[in-house]
């Protein structure tokens, strides 16, 4: 480098954010709110798909990038910063005009592009072909230049990354009032009581059940989303002695002959079908309803794409 005047090279630019935004700070920013949403680089790795070690890289690379401490971590526990939280607050704006500016110009152009991160409960595809099926395959159709990413996870998973814009929108049960999300309510599900073939009840005749013989049972907890006329007082005189954060995990409860739980039929029926589970009739204990809805942020700025699948799921569910 030829020398100056003086003798002394020409100064360097300091290495950082010069407000000039690249690709790779968006992503870091993605992965930034995510841990701060989610309350530290432990809670995000699920919600992440990523390692505590490569979060943490994340993070140290947006800090130098931008010159600042964005939260401190160790020991002491997970905490932002006070120029953390100012970043944290100017990344949610960024990210919602990101998603307005997409909307903008898909009207202009008159084409829908763009991810679509759709969150569903998970057992949700146990079904085969619904409404719910048909509805994506349209939406797929009509507007391939949309990139669709689908996430299976808990309702309280799926509530959060409403929340925290992880997800475009939701196809979930809606158990809690959310003054933050719109819901739509969809289809709903029935759900009968199962006990596993080692369970006692397996081989009883056909006289149903009485209240009082339910409330020595251990039960599987049954979601808030979950109704049926008189249900409120009847739950309060059984015992729920287990919790199951997904279908799956709850039927594999049932099976082991020491819980009885509520399955929705369409999922139960291969179980019964091969003798691992049967249904039990019950007095005084209607089925449970559960209702799905489609979900999204109020204020996410995803309005077009969200409003298109909406449209098509009015259509075929």
């Amino acid at each position: 480098m030829p020398a100056t005047r003086h003798g002394t090279h020409p100064t360097r630019a300091a290495p950082g954010f010069h407000g000039q935004l690249a690709e790779v700070d968006l992503r870091l920013l993605r992965v930034f709110r995510t841990v701060a949403t989610r309350g530290g680089f432990t809670a995000a790795e699920m919600a992440l798909g990523k390692s505590k070690s490569s979060i943490s890289i994340d993070i140290s690379s947006l800090e130098n990038r931008l010159q600042i401490r964005l939260c401190r971590r160790g020991r002491g526990g997970f905490a932002l910063t006070p120029e953390g939280r100012q970043v944290l607050d100017a990344t949610e704006d960024l990210l919602r005009d990101i998603d307005r500016f997409r909307d903008r110009v898909n009207v202009a152009g008159g084409i829908l592009s763009g991810r679509f991160t759709l969150y569903v409960i998970d057992n949700l595809l146990a079904y085969g072909e619904t409404g719910i099926v048909r509805a994506l395959e349209l939406f797929a159709r009509r507007h391939p230049a949309i990139f669709i990413d689908m996430v299976s996870a808990p309702v309280a998973d799926i509530e959060q990354a409403l929340l925290d814009g992880r997800a475009t929108a939701a196809l979930t049960l809606m158990p809690r009032a959310q003054p933050a999300l719109s819901a739509t309510g969809l289809v709903s599900e029935t759900l009968h009581l199962y006990c596993g073939r080692r369970h006692p009840f397996f081989d009883r005749g056909d006289a149903p059940l009485t209240p009082a013989m339910l409330e020595d049972q251990r039960l599987i907890d049954v979601s808030d989303a979950a109704t049926a006329p008189g249900w409120a007082a009847i739950r309060r005189r059984l015992t729920f002695a287990a919790s199951a954060g997904t279908i799956d995990s709850r039927a594999m409860l049932i099976m082991t002959g020491i819980y009885l739980g509520f399955l929705p039929d369409a999922f139960a029926a291969p179980l019964v079908r091969d003798g691992h589970v049967r249904r039990l009739a019950c007095d005084g204990l209607p089925p449970l309803v559960t209702r799905l809805h489609f979900v999204v942020k109020k204020d996410a700025g995803t309005g077009l794409m969200t409003d298109t699948f909406r449209t098509i799921l009015d259509s075929t569910c």
